[in-house]
């Protein structure tokens, strides 16, 4: 017997869970489905776990720091593992538990924990149950990309899933890729402890960065003692007594590292081949994710794809915004677009980077006239008096509109600076509204009048 819903959702990720607040509370009759752990990535594998494992390692070094202070600590500092883990397992549970009660208190919503395969259009089979609605939303999320790398299936390697279940220290972690993911767990690793040795196959960490950029977290990384190993033009894997044997064949250094631990962090990929997408005609790009328009929607009436699995974000913050544009479009009468988005993110190394919009070299593709500023943050006082200034903000602008392109600081509270800017953008005002703004001393944005007040022609 085929039950009937006015909607399904697959995916109880970022996305997912509001949209079922919202359609419920709109009258209408939900099911939402979900394999495994409710909150997707975020809650269980991503920001709140790892970022509370930040807040630890953070911790451990800012004690070894302790004399620049003038605080005395007496002895090594020791990190009890299993106490680091227990506590980012907590804020973990604890999220999820509390959306699942959330959820279960929803009228209207029926919650089917399984595996959903589409079986027609408007049609769901979650084991021997059958699923009809006229309206289906994927938040299915993603999960780490393992590609075929020679010896790969020959050793164990982590993810950035598995490195999570760790409750004792690696003698040595090595680090395969240099991108947001990677140099998170590197620095994190170090802090606690460990040996890190980072591989990366291009030329340079965060390749989307800008040049200037890449080396100065580069060089954040390596003054706390982590060896980066860029341009490994063959990365392979072996068994090794003590370990794992990571092949680099760089054009300096040792030819292989040897890892009593390895990471793999190369990407992600979406969890769409085991959907039955074919089935029904769903278009998909080479690399698994759905294609969307600029509304969410699927080539196949009346099926949207939200969230990491349809390419047009991989951030929490992102994957709610795909519920807030469907909502809006669906329940009240809005036009809303994903193209209208301003891309923002961070790294949370630390100091962290907070980037919004273009990079220089984006900015400079375009072929306008530019104004760019570039201060470093041993002229912000308060990085000073926390001692804490390694990084440096820039900003690109249009010399035409005076409107502001995109920016990245990287600095002390660069994640959190940046919203200022990020505002502006969205606002779309000329960046000489924000230039006379008075901001609060002492403060991280009080330098960015200054930086904006200062640019230049770009070269």
């Amino acid at each position: 017997m085929t039950e009937t819903f006015d909607a399904i959702i697959i995916g109880a990720g970022q996305a997912g869970p509001p949209l079922a607040g919202r359609l419920t509370a709109a009258g209408m009759k939900v099911a939402l489905i979900e394999r495994k752990l409710f909150g997707g990535t975020c809650v269980n594998t991503g920001c709140m776990p790892t970022k509370t494992l930040i807040a630890s390692a953070y911790a451990a070094h800012l004690a070894r720091r302790g004399a620049e202070y003038g605080v005395d600590v007496e002895g090594p500092i020791k990190v009890d593992m299993k106490r680091v883990k227990a506590r980012a397992d907590t804020v973990s549970t604890n999220a999820r538990t509390n959306l699942e009660k959330w959820l279960n208190g929803l009228d209207g919503l029926t919650i089917i924990e399984g595996h959903a395969r589409f079986e027609g259009r408007d049609v769901v089979r979650v084991g021997e149950r059958l699923l009809k609605a006229p309206r289906i939303f994927i938040n299915v999320g993603g999960r780490a990309s393992v590609p075929d790398m020679p010896g790969v299936d020959t050793v164990d390697y982590l993810t950035n899933t598995s490195i999570l279940r760790l409750d004792t220290l690696p003698r040595h972690l090595v680090v395969v890729g240099g991108s947001y993911i990677g140099l998170e767990f590197a620095q994190m690793y170090r802090r606690f402890g460990a040996e890190v040795t980072v591989v990366e196959k291009g030329p340079r960490l965060i390749a989307r960065e800008d040049e200037d950029v890449s080396e100065a977290v580069r060089n954040i990384l390596t003054d706390e003692g982590i060896m980066v190993r860029t341009n490994a033009t063959c990365i392979g894997f072996k068994p090794h007594p003590n370990g794992v044997a990571v092949d680099i064949d760089c054009t300096s250094g040792e030819p292989f590292a040897v890892g009593s631990h390895v990471l793999l962090a190369v990407g992600r990929r979406p969890n769409t081949d085991d959907l039955g997408l074919d089935t029904v005609g769903i278009m998909v790009d080479a690399r698994g994710y759905i294609g969307v328009d600029d509304s969410l929607a699927t080539n196949v009436h009346g099926i949207w794809a939200l969230g990491d699995c349809n390419g047009r974000g991989a951030f929490t913050h992102t994957s709610y915004n795909d519920y807030e544009i469907v909502a809006a479009n669906l329940l009240d009468g809005k036009s809303r677009r994903v193209s209208d988005r301003i891309p923002a993110y961070a790294l949370y190394i630390d100091p962290p980077l907070g980037r919004v919009g273009m990079s220089e070299a984006e900015a400079a593709r375009m072929g306008r006239d530019l104004l760019v500023s570039k201060r470093p943050m041993t002229r912000v006082g308060r990085a000073i008096e926390k001692g804490e200034t390694k990084g440096f903000m820039k900003i690109v602008a249009d010399a035409e509109t005076k409107q502001i392109l995109g920016a990245a600081i990287l600095g002390l509270n660069g994640d959190e600076a940046l919203h200022g800017i990020l505002d502006m953008m969205n606002a779309k005002a000329a960046y000489p509204v924000l230039q006379w703004a008075v901001p609060i001393h002492p403060t991280v944005s009080e330098l960015i009048p200054t930086v904006l007040g200062d640019l230049k022609p770009f070269n």
